[in-house]
């Protein structure tokens, strides 16, 4: 049986350069519990934080990893210390809960991590997010989202350059109204939390490209949810359906304990 998968490896930007260690560890590894959290009874998720500054993660569905991954840089906490993931989907003829993450060797794990380390590479304006897709040269007929797997690629990465643009133009209040809105889905209710009018709350998401950026997420979610819909392999899951339970826990759990994930005297 085959079963459709996505993957990212994470790193966080400077993380050696100052006394962070500790505190680092420390929080990834609260992540590593929240992302348990977040995707418990809705998606087979597999989380690991190890090699100091990395988590890594295989869960059920194209498009989950990469919102997990959204969500995460929306939440992050060092703001100087930003995380960085390589990602990338396709199909596997095991079932995620049945996977050892700490042994587990495929081509998506692979390609995850050159994705990664291409990032890594980036000293100077790295891109957030890249995907880099399963090879298939080997294969002598092509199926699917497979038969455009270099041009999906490019789109991708394309629309992440042009989001992680908008997100670096942000300031300091923008962002945090941004994720706030992310989870909150009201302007009153951002308005509220910060004690801010309704006026400036909207200002800044006008002035941060808050619409711009959710939506670009939007779309790629989207996107990979069409194409494992449409795969040969998938059998009627509704990966839309399960992708909207996901974003919805989430943004649940975060809501509940807004405070924890965006303290006002930040």
């Amino acid at each position: 049986m085959t079963y459709q998968v996505s993957v990212f490896i994470m790193d966080v930007s400077n993380s050696s350069t100052e006394d962070v260690g500790d505190e680092l560890s420390t929080y990834l590894h609260q992540l590593e519990e929240r992302i348990s959290n977040w995707t418990k009874d809705i998606t087979t998720t597999k989380v690991i934080h190890r090699s100091g500054d990395e988590i890594v993660v295989i869960c059920s569905g194209y498009a989950t990893a990469y919102t997990i991954a959204f969500y995460m840089s929306r939440v992050w906490k060092f703001k100087d210390h930003k995380p960085y993931f390589g990602l990338s989907f396709g199909d596997i003829q095991n079932d995620v809960s049945d996977l050892n993450i700490e042994t587990w060797i495929h081509p998506l794990m692979k390609q995850a991590r050159y994705s990664n380390d291409i990032l890594k590479q980036q000293e100077h304006n790295r891109v957030q997010f890249n995907f880099k897709l399963d090879d298939f040269s080997n294969k002598k007929t092509l199926e699917g989202y497979h038969l455009f797997r270099s041009q999906f690629e490019v789109l991708l990465n394309t629309i992440l350059r042009l989001q992680q643009d908008q997100i670096n133009e942000q300031t300091d209040i923008q962002s945090l109204v941004c994720s706030l809105f992310l989870i909150l889905n009201q302007q009153n209710k951002v308005s509220n939390y910060l004690g801010r009018s309704a006026s400036t709350v909207s200002s800044h998401m006008k002035k941060g490209k808050s619409d711009a950026i959710m939506s670009a997420f939007t779309g790629i979610v989207n996107v990979l949810n069409s194409l494992q819909a449409n795969s040969e392999f998938d059998l009627g899951s509704n990966p839309q359906l399960i992708n909207d339970r996901l974003q919805n826990n989430i943004k649940l759990i975060v809501s509940n304990n807004l405070h924890d994930y965006f303290p006002i005297n930040s």
